[in-house]
């Protein structure tokens, strides 16, 4: 009769797979101590050689004696060569972090462009302003295409404008022109002939 893995015990870390399990649960049948932990420094060993890869990354030994502890429910009584994690630490989260949820009244430019609408409509009337109003319009324009590709009209983005500086920024668009933006052409690939 075959035994199947779904009928096995279920994996601390499948990712070491059922034999690094097995030698786990055999080292903690071993009696005498400093045989045990020989039996525990092989097994970091052949849990190293699984991911070679990562031999070179910080703390990549601490992280196995870590996950030799988790594997034996940390009942496997060695002298280990760092400090590993403890159980009550192992469930741990972090930190809430709150967050400053504001209204955006149009999702679509972002609370950045309505903060920057508001930074132009307080400045005083100079060129720096006007540089600041084209480079906010024509970005306004740029992230509508985004959502619109079919395009968009510059008196809609003018009179977004309007309506989040309050009336202060007013553009004309009989004299005020925006970019017109398109889209990248793809790239071509050629197919270079083999020399023979």
């Amino acid at each position: 009769m075959l035994t199947y893995n779904t009928q096995l015990k279920k994996l601390i870390l499948p990712e070491y797979g059922r034999n690094i399990q097995q030698m786990v649960d055999h080292c903690l049948t071993i009696e005498d101590r400093e045989e045990r932990t020989a039996c525990a420094y092989s097994i970091i060993n052949s849990m190293g050689n699984l991911f070679p890869q990562l031999r070179d990354v910080d703390d990549f030994k601490h992280k196995l004696w870590d996950h030799l502890a988790i594997m034996s429910d940390f009942k496997l009584d060695i002298d280990y060569p760092c400090d590993i994690i403890r159980p009550e630490n192992l469930e741990t989260r972090p930190d809430r972090i709150d967050y400053q949820l504001s209204l955006i009244k149009m999702r679509h430019y972002g609370k950045s462009i309505e903060l920057m609408i508001a930074k132009a409509a307080t400045m005083e009337d100079n060129e720096e302003r006007d540089a600041l109003i084209r480079l906010i319009a024509n970005h306004m324009k740029k992230l509508m295409l985004a959502v619109n590709p079919d395009g968009v009209d510059d008196a809609k983005i003018f009179k977004d404008l309007a309506m989040y500086s309050h009336g202060a920024i007013r553009l004309d668009p009989a004299t005020y022109h925006l970019h017109e933006f398109k889209a990248a052409p793809a790239p071509t690939t050629s197919k270079k002939k083999k020399k023979k």
